[in-house]
């Protein structure tokens, strides 16, 4: 019996990483290709469903409130964009296909570039939104200075 308990364990933190992974559509913290993102603007989107908790309304309010706050220039040019959709309407359709966005997520995107923030965005919205803001500054820096740069 002692040497079931480690294996059940195993097999039950196993499921929950695989079931993890099928819910977000893919490995975190990992640019990936998308297929017709703007190459002019860097994009914080910010999928979520249509009931939300309390947790998933910090993430949108921190995520949204750190864009405006750390460029308020490049918002005002249209350089850097948040956007919030709800993934369950029709209009939203398009984005989450194109971003493999298949539940709640936090993405940075520009050109064929997709950082996923979800993790950091539900761990820290509510109790260290700090850390959220400085995620979404290290994601967005080196998009926007290759924005620049072309």
């Amino acid at each position: 019996m002692k040497k079931l308990i480690p294996v059940v364990a195993v097999v039950l933190v196993a499921a929950a990483a695989i079931a993890l992974f099928a819910f977000r559509g893919g490995e975190p913290h990992e640019a990936e290709e998308t297929d017709g993102f703007s190459t002019d603007k860097v994009e914080v989107i910010y999928f979520h469903l249509t009931r939300r908790c309390i947790t998933c309304q910090a993430v949108e309010n921190v995520a949204r409130d750190a864009v405006n706050e750390l460029y308020p220039a490049e918002v005002g040019k249209g350089t850097v964009v948040f956007r919030a959709l709800n993934i369950e309407e029709k209009s939203s359709d398009a984005d989450a296909k194109r971003l493999n966005a298949t539940g709640q997520c936090l993405l940075v995107v520009s050109g064929d570039t997709r950082i996923d923030l979800t993790s950091e965005g539900f761990m820290n919205a509510r109790n260290s939104p700090e850390k959220l803001r400085e995620a979404i500054k290290k994601a967005v820096d080196p998009l926007l200075k290759a924005l620049k740069a072309n």
